[in-house]
């Protein structure tokens, strides 16, 4: 039976801290860290060998070791540092022009919008950001934004501001009909739901291995589909860039670089398959669902999500009632010792909470403890 505190002692996180932060930068369990220090140390002791002779086998195996738990091919898929990485190779390869129209939400990254406003200065292009209703006609209601302009479509798998699962298959079903690009921002993605990318179909997929499948930081993926390979314009032009050269060639060389955290993933991914990872998917659900109960009764404030395992996972957004929410998660560090970030979509302030493997019902009950305390005196 799973042990969330047995699970706890795998990690290297600082006990004295509750950390409800697992969505932001991850946490790496112990076995994968010590992988991870392996390989940089196996490419000290012979730098030659190891990035000379022996980089693209390595790399090779690790990708191959991903595209299987991603159900995808190893041939459309190559490691980036994180998915702001992604979609900046996708974003700035396209060819876009004046007029032409990107269709978004208004729950994005912030990264990434910057990203895309930056790409519609150089090409003219608009960047249209939809607002999303969060029930059942999610699907049709942004669908209806789309134009004859509308060239591609950008959006999050998991949203970032309020932790929401995006119906993404249906969406990029629809603009495959209408032959619309579909770019997904999946960080939040990869290991705290299932994925199957062939099923998914989106044109263009990137997601963070370093939060929720626990891989080192700087590692994650971009999968492009095989009709655009030729289009993508590698992050840096090195030795890869070669007549007839596959997609993953030229993306995998760029000069001298540390790869211990791309080699180290299948360390992760098989780290999880050792700790019955569905049973640890189950735990942190839960947590999260009694934490957004409890929570909107402490408030009356109303979840922002139906309550389904089809809208959110691990990670919840507790809207908060016009509160000065970064006051809040200052003094929840201060006097409870809990590290969890603060939020704003549109005008709605709240706190973001994760529920990993490592937390607990004592985790959930103290974070609900502080909030009667605190939103008072914030």
């Amino acid at each position: 039976m799973f042990d969330p505190l047995a699970l706890k002692t795998q990690f290297l996180l600082r006990p004295d801290v509750t950390f409800l932060n697992h969505g932001s930068f991850g946490a790496c369990p112990k076995p994968v860290f010590d992988t991870y220090q392996q390989w940089q140390l196996e490419l000290e002791r012979q730098p030659v060998e190891f990035l000379g002779r022996r980089y693209d086998d390595l790399l090779d195996e690790a990708r191959a070791a991903l595209a299987r738990y991603l159900h995808t091919d190893a041939n459309s898929l190559i490691f980036v540092a994180n998915a702001t990485t992604g979609i900046n190779i996708v974003a700035r390869s396209l060819a876009l022009a004046a007029g032409d129209e990107i269709l978004t939400s208004d729950q994005e990254y912030g990264a990434m919008d910057y990203t895309w406003q930056f790409v519609c200065e150089k090409t003219g292009a608009r960047y249209i950001r939809q607002p999303l209703v969060l029930d059942e006609t999610l699907v049709d209601t942004f669908w209806a934004q789309v134009t004859p302009r509308t060239k591609v479509i950008f959006l999050s798998h998991i949203t970032s501001a309020t932790a929401t699962i995006l119906p993404i298959a249906e969406l990029c079903r629809r603009a495959r009909q209408h032959g619309i690009l579909t770019i997904i921002d999946g960080a939040h993605a990869p290991g705290q739901i299932p994925l199957d990318l062939t099923g998914l179909d989106a044109d263009a997929y990137t997601g963070n291995c370093h939060k929720w499948l626990c891989a080192p930081k700087g590692s994650a993926f971009l999968m492009v589909q095989p009709h655009l390979h030729a289009l993508i314009e590698p992050a840096v032009i090195s030795w890869g860039w070669l007549p007839g050269a596959s997609f993953a060639t030229r993306n995998q060389w760029q000069g001298t670089r540390d790869i211990a955290a791309y080699l180290s993933v299948p360390a992760a991914i098989q780290f999880q398959h050792d700790h019955d990872w569905e049973s640890v998917r189950a735990h942190g659900h839960a947590l999260a669902r009694q934490t957004r109960q409890r929570a909107a009764h402490l408030t009356g404030v109303a979840p922002l999500v139906p309550d389904s395992s089809d809208w959110y996972a691990q990670m919840i957004t507790l809207p908060l009632p016009g509160r000065d929410t970064e006051r809040l998660t200052r003094r929840l560090r201060e006097a409870y010792q809990i590290e969890i970030p603060f939020t704003k979509w549109n005008e709605q302030t709240g706190i973001r909470a994760s529920f990993q493997g490592y937390n607990t019902q004592a985790d959930a009950d103290l974070l609900l403890e502080g909030l009667a305390a605190l939103l008072g005196e914030v």
